[in-house]
């Protein structure tokens, strides 16, 4: 049986109003627990932000969504619905695939589409591989929600089902980059459904087969957009919290937590003691773990994914080649995850992802303007560059980024930008992300599943972890779980199966 926090759970303050919080308020409210919300930002969100800069309305954290049932069911405990508050739009591609020897594809989720798509763009071998690669995602995707990602662990042995064996059988636990390339023979391909490995923070090479589950959410569940931007997906979640009877309370950072014994008995902020029967804490961990005061002993220091150079970039012109999400691959593979995960180096010949909302909502800048998120992967500060030393090198990675997308393409992008917003791992460190990574711990076999820092502390008793360091893990269909997960430590609700189609975000 499930671990539970006992004892009184009647009043639960939720510590960050980001998707995790969110979730997790609106399935207790749902289970009839009186939630507080406490959050340390103007606005609800957390990674999911929003900056305004000058009639430009950036999303600063996630721009790929995908399943969005996974968000519903949190509306759907309070009785209220994704679908009424946001208008959810789906993308046609889902991506746009560049290559450095300037062949394009793009990524459709519907079957016969993309069939079609690989078959122009590599041939019928390759398009029917591509179709058995479509069969084993999905089927890798019913053999994992159910008990591994939807699912608390307590112990390794939790492990032990007849999903288990479908997964070996369907050779989970072998490389992705191996099991991906017996369907497709193609190169370019097989970096479509693996470029995933790296928000899970492994390189393909090294990576479970089973990560390809994130392919399976990119590639066939299908990816959509929140009309006014993502930050429309926590704003409604915190307005359905809110109607629900949560007390929401923003610009309060939690400064540390009173404790009586092994019971957290208030949180205290900036501003007001909120007393509480029961706590979820969703900062990324090396903040919980400061508020509890404690680190959980493991064998191996926790290791993280790489981290990211954004820039958000507002400009007076866009270019035809981009769709809503571009990927810019760049002529190096493995060896660009070797600089990113083993040598600390910034990527020599980069692959990048372009974002530009404005081509689904050209609401979200002035008219007649455009913009555009370039997100660079880069080694996290504990490798790499550390957060010092990006107050000098940020400038110059930016120019480098901006004169290798003019040569792919985008001419006269640096002339075109009139407002822009530079994110390096100095700002991620600054929002308390461990080793300057927005993408948490990585996702190794011995940081995955019941291997992953657990969302019970030892040492606390009605404290309950959220977000992306714990259970189940990185990405905003797994954030999502993560909130309900927590929710149901406290409520000891039986968590009900996920038969998820559709498609949460990155």
């Amino acid at each position: 049986m499930t671990r539970t926090v006992r004892g009184r759970t009647d009043h639960v303050v939720v510590v960050g109003a980001g998707l995790a919080g969110l979730s997790a308020a609106l399935h207790l409210l749902g289970a009839g627990r009186r939630v507080t919300v406490v959050e340390r930002d103007d606005l609800p969100g957390g990674r999911a932000g929003r900056l305004d800069l000058n009639g430009y309305r950036i999303d600063t954290g996630p721009t790929v969504l995908t399943m969005p049932d996974l968000a519903d069911e949190a509306f759907a405990a309070v009785g209220d619905s994704l679908y009424r508050r946001v208008d959810l739009v789906p993308l046609h591609p889902a991506y746009r695939a560049s290559f450095a020897d300037g062949s394009t594809l793009d990524v459709h989720t519907d079957g016969a589409a993309m069939a079609a798509e690989v078959e122009r763009f590599a041939g019928a071998g390759e398009a029917a591989g591509y179709l058995r690669l479509r069969t084993w995602l999905e089927q890798l995707h019913r053999a994992q929600m159910r008990r591994f990602i939807d699912a608390n662990f307590d112990s390794p042995f939790d492990l032990l089902t007849g999903d288990l064996a479908r997964l070996a059988a369907l050779g989970g636990f072998g490389r992705m980059d191996r099991r991906i390339g017996g369907f497709l023979n193609d190169e370019r391909l097989r970096r479509v459904f693996t470029f995933q490995a790296l928000y899970a923070g492994v390189p393909p090479a090294r990576a479970l087969a089973a990560y390809a589950v994130i392919a399976y959410m990119d590639t066939v569940a299908g990816v959509y957009f929140p009309r006014g931007g993502m930050h429309a997906l926590p704003q409604a979640m915190a307005d359905a919290a809110a109607d629900a009877g949560a007390e929401l309370r923003f610009g309060e950072p939690v400064t540390r937590l009173e404790r009586s014994g092994e019971r957290i008995t208030a949180v205290i902020t900036a501003k007001d003691r909120i007393p509480c029967d029961a706590v979820v804490l969703t900062p990324d961990l090396p903040v919980t773990y400061r508020l509890l005061g404690r680190r959980p002993a493991r064998p191996v220091r926790l290791r993280h994914s790489p981290s990211a150079v954004v820039l958000h970039a507002g400009t007076r012109r866009t270019w035809p080649l981009l769709a809503h999400h571009t990927i810019s691959f760049g002529a190096a593979w493995s060896t660009t995850f070797d600089e990113l995960t083993r040598h600390g180096r910034l990527m020599s010949d980069p692959s990048l992802l372009i974002t530009r909302p404005t081509a689904t909502d050209p609401a979200l800048a002035p008219p007649d303007r455009h913009l555009h998120y370039i997100l660079a992967p880069c080694p996290n500060t504990r490798i790499g560059p550390g957060g010092a030393a990006w107050g000098e090198l940020g400038p110059r990675y930016r120019a480098d980024l901006l004169r290798e997308l003019d040569r792919r393409g985008l001419d006269g992008i640096e002339a075109a930008i009139e407002d822009e917003s530079l994110v390096t791992p100095a700002q991620w460190l600054d929002q308390g992300h461990g080793a300057g990574t927005p993408f948490s711990v990585a996702h190794t076999f011995l940081q995955t599943g019941p291997f992953r820092p657990r969302n019970l502390v030892r040492g606390t008793r009605n404290a309950v972890l959220a977000g992306c360091g714990t259970t189940p893990g990185v990405g905003v269909p797994t954030v999502l779980v993560s909130g309900k997960l927590a929710a149901a430590r406290i409520t000891g609700t039986s968590r009900r199966p996920s038969t998820h189609t559709k498609g949460a975000t990155r």
